[in-house]
């Protein structure tokens, strides 16, 4: 196989030979916040800000010890549902955040678009909870509804703490 030619990644050290500008071997990146290393031709398009990453990382973790005291104190079904109530709270916010800093094209700069991004976004959030909560509510016969919702309203602050963090 011919290679136009071999460089080495500055970033990572590790060698990627090109095709005719086609990457032909693994190149990767590390995530310092993440702290692990990720396939940048495949996962560059999935980039996420590290805000969101933050909070969704964090959201992960409220939503575990959540549902850890909920088994330990009611058992089981109260552990799934504040997994639940977690994973609805973490869906809502990755449902926000991907339409809210959804690429508008020249227009990102624009503070009408901004600011319907920001709207969009909302709406996105809000049917997405709905929609979840209905199912759960619909789907899951063993529901203990305050570890859900303690677990929901617990995963939310997260959201508060992000913008103390910014700041």
């Amino acid at each position: 196989m011919h290679h136009a030619g071999r460089r080495r990644s500055p970033r990572t050290g590790l060698q990627a030979s090109s095709h005719q500008g086609i990457e032909t071997f693994l190149h990767v990146r590390f995530d310092s916040s993440l702290r692990v290393w990720y396939p940048a031709n495949v996962l560059e398009g999935l980039a996420v800000h590290p805000q969101v990453r933050w909070i969704l990382r964090c959201q992960f973790l409220v939503t575990l010890a959540a549902a850890a005291t909920g088994g330990l104190v009611a058992g089981l079904d109260a552990a799934v549902s504040a997994m639940l109530g977690g994973g609805i709270a973490m869906a809502s916010a990755f449902a926000y955040a991907w339409r809210a800093l959804w690429p508008s094209g020249n227009t990102a700069a624009d503070a009408r678009a901004a600011f319907n991004a920001q709207v969009a976004g909302e709406a996105y959030k809000f049917a997405v909870s709905l929609l979840l909560f209905a199912l759960v509510f619909k789907v899951y016969v063993q529901l203990a509804a305050l570890p859900l919702f303690l677990a929901y309203a617990a995963t939310i602050v997260v959201y508060w703490m992000a913008l103390l963090r910014q700041q």
